[in-house]
């Protein structure tokens, strides 16, 4: 996997002080991404032992509420495995610090992924431009649900974030 920044302390993507971690690879490819740079698989730089380190650090830190995992999309095919092995790593060493994932894939299509029920948080859908509405939270189109994973998975039915 490859990956294009890691951003430190942001407040943009998900509750609280976050870790992003900003992967390579989307085949979405949606008219108005605000991230097209990350969608080629190739660029980037390798996802190593050093970046891993970085987040690790930075999650180290009771200030930091959690990772959102953004980019491009972590569920590319080809980012799938690292992302699995990365989710399970992290709330293995961190079980109090949430997990956002954005993807443009949709719920009814990624559930059944074994490291899911790992995730706190799911943006999906793909951003569709005609939908943007900058008055919402956490997404970029209104067709795009804020998914609480744990609610939705023991309810059998998507059950959406309140937006507070």
């Amino acid at each position: 996997m490859r990956y294009h920044n890691i951003t430190k302390d942001d407040m943009l993507n998900g509750f609280g002080l976050r870790v992003v971690l900003w992967v390579s690879g989307c085949e979405h490819r949606c008219g108005g991404c605000h991230n097209p740079i990350t969608w080629n698989p190739d660029d980037g730089l390798l996802f190593d032992e050093a970046a891993r380190a970085e987040i690790f650090e930075e999650l180290s830190r009771d200030y930091i509420n959690g990772i959102t995992l953004s980019g491009g999309d972590p569920l590319y095919i080809q980012n799938r495995e690292c992302i699995g092995g990365l989710i399970s790593d992290i709330k293995e060493e961190f079980p109090e610090k949430t997990i956002w994932l954005y993807t443009g894939y949709i719920w009814e299509n990624i559930n059944t992924l074994d490291f899911i029920p790992k995730i706190d948080v799911i943006v999906d859908g793909k951003f569709i431009e005609e939908f943007k509405d900058n008055s919402i939270h956490w997404r970029g189109s209104s067709n795009q649900r804020v998914i609480d994973v744990k609610k939705t998975i023991k309810r059998s039915e998507v059950v959406l974030v309140r937006e507070e």
